[in-house]
């Protein structure tokens, strides 16, 4: 079994995901920055950027824009987009202990990158490293697993067939629950066929968290954050219930 987010998962993960409006999501962020923030977002900071499907785009409509995340895979998929952006640096650092001795207008942690903080205290380090990089005022904007979603609908094997130019890739993926400690373990079974041939083949279990909505304002307000709007996502105008797995969470830095 290999890393979460090796190389066959990496070099696979865009056309996984393929389906995924990361447009309307930069639209949605953009209407957040002008929302919420009192001083207007030009600088961005974006945690987990994975292969930049947030950061490129973001970079293209104008913002300056550092993306991090701990897989150097992903990260080489994200600079073979970004080589026609001045606006737009990556780094391969661990999220929870980042420091650039500066600071942004704005900070992202999205695709639920959160949720791969397993414990309190991963959590509260990577939100301390969001604050670390906001000054007072500035947006913290980042989506997770809303938890009584996760406990009501539970985690079902789900297979995903994807037609690229090399060939096709298939997914199987299936879920257990440790409620115990609020994490999802995800096992994902990947074959890249080419020609009918198996060329590549990996197993990842990735954890996740999911999140309650008074544990989320606690770990705002311990790591220096007033709690702005938590909203489903990506209809981010309507109030989570039990059937939104996926909500996002604006905060401002105090």
């Amino acid at each position: 079994m290999s890393q979460e987010f090796g190389a066959v998962y990496a070099d696979s993960y865009d056309a996984l995901y393929q389906e995924k409006d990361y447009a309307a999501e930069c639209d949605l962020l953009e209407a957040q920055f002008k929302e919420y923030s009192a001083q207007g977002v030009r600088t961005i900071l974006d945690l987990g950027c994975g292969t930049g499907n947030h950061a490129v785009p973001l970079a293209h409509r104008g913002y300056q824009v550092t993306g991090v995340d701990r897989s150097p895979e992903m990260l080489s998929q994200a600079r073979q987009k970004a080589t026609s952006s001045g606006k737009l640096t990556f780094q391969c650092a661990d999220i929870r202990a980042l420091n650039l001795d500066k600071t942004f207008d704005a900070v992202l942690i999205m695709f639920a990158v959160l949720g791969y903080q397993l414990s309190n205290e991963d959590v509260v380090s990577t939100l301390s490293t969001a604050r670390r990089h906001l000054a007072p005022g500035g947006l913290l904007i980042f989506d997770v697993w809303y938890g009584p979603a996760v406990l009501l609908n539970r985690p079902s094997q789900r297979v995903k067939v994807v037609d690229t130019n090399q060939g096709r890739i298939l997914r199987v993926s299936s879920g257990t629950l440790d409620t115990r400690r609020h994490l999802c373990h995800v096992n994902y079974l990947v074959w890249v066929l080419n020609d009918q041939r198996l060329v590549r083949n990996s197993e990842e279990t990735h954890a996740m968290r999911y999140f309650f909505p008074l544990e989320l304002e606690l770990f705002l307000q311990s790591t220096g954050f007033a709690s702005t709007r938590l909203g489903a996502f990506p209809g981010f105008e309507n109030d989570p219930d039990d059937t939104t797995w996926n909500v996002m969470q604006v905060a401002t830095a105090i």
